[in-house]
């Protein structure tokens, strides 16, 4: 599995930060001091208010951020570009900026943004952390890497930052790393299943298919119906030979997100070589086979709607 995690709490919103969750949710962004009343700007007007224009950047942040809470992305984005205009020395709102083009995966216009709000804010652990994961998206892992152990250094207790940094270090194979991280994590947080899933990942790379199997059992132990723990088993058991029981538990987790039966999907999620090709065997099943089918009919489908 790759990082994700949601605004407030959770691990279904892809690529957004924790930290700025952590700001909606307590509060840390306020309008505290603003006018009530929005201000219309003139383009004739002779004399500028520097002090007015800022208030009215944090009031449209402020307006960004209540837009989020309702996961509306794309409304809160224009308001938030706006925001850095008018407050360009405020580095919530750049932060935010960032954290929204990271959200929509304007990934290189979202590292600019953050890498901004870190030039104003050096050690700001949040800005760290999403610099970390902006970075694992483009794919510069020892960038990304370099900004994790930053954030870290200045807060430890940060699952989801561990969580990212043992995927880096799965993508620059350090397994031992990784699984030191996506343990750190788990200690931390004790329901945080994508953790201990992918150690399961990294065990079967290794060709520990029995350490891995026990992983991803306990991710289903956590929350029995997520889909990749229980398709990874599936996989499992069918290379050993259990064929019954893997069909069985893969047609159950296809069931509850076909999205697994696609092959890119899963690299996405970070499933390694070894695994992924005995996937490809096990999709060639006649039952399991219908479904893949119809997953990628259903992915055109929406790729022609979109």
């Amino acid at each position: 599995m790759k990082g994700k995690v949601n605004l407030c709490r959770g691990y279904i919103v892809p690529k957004f930060n924790w930290l700025l969750s952590y700001f909606i949710c307590a509060g840390l962004i306020t309008t505290t001091g603003l006018s009530v009343r929005s201000q219309a700007l003139l383009p004739y007007t002779p004399q500028i208010n520097s002090e007015k224009l800022q208030n009215q950047g944090l009031q449209l942040l402020q307006d960004a951020v209540q837009l989020i809470k309702f996961q509306q992305y794309e409304l809160a984005l224009p308001r938030a570009e706006l925001a850095v205009q008018l407050a360009p020395n405020n580095y919530e709102a750049w932060f935010i900026l960032g954290s929204l083009y990271a959200q929509l995966s304007k990934i290189d216009q979202g590292i600019e943004a953050l890498e901004k709000a870190e030039e104003l804010a050096p050690n700001q652990e949040g800005i760290l952390f999403t610099l970390g994961n902006a970075y694992f998206q483009q794919g510069n892992y020892q960038i990304a890497l370099e900004k994790l152990e930053a954030g870290l250094k200045i807060e430890e207790n940060a699952p989801e930052a561990l969580f990212d940094l043992g995927n880096t270090y799965l993508k620059l194979e350090k397994f031992d790393k990784a699984i030191s991280s996506y343990k750190k994590a788990f200690t931390q947080e004790a329901t945080f299943w994508p953790a201990i899933n992918n150690i399961g990942l990294v065990e079967y790379e290794q060709g520990n298919v029995s350490k891995a199997i026990k992983n991803w059992s306990q991710a289903l132990e956590i929350d029995a119906e997520q889909a990749e723990p229980k398709l990874a088993i599936a996989v499992a058991l069918y290379s050993q030979g259990d064929t019954k029981e893997g069909v069985e538990m893969g047609l159950s987790a296809l069931e509850i997100d076909n999205r697994y039966a696609q092959i890119e999907f899963l690299q996405e999620n970070l499933w390694g070589d070894r695994l992924i090709e005995d996937t490809k065997k096990f999709f060639e099943i006649p039952q399991i086979q219908e479904i893949v089918v119809q997953s990628q009919v259903q992915s055109e489908e929406e790729l022609l709607q979109n």
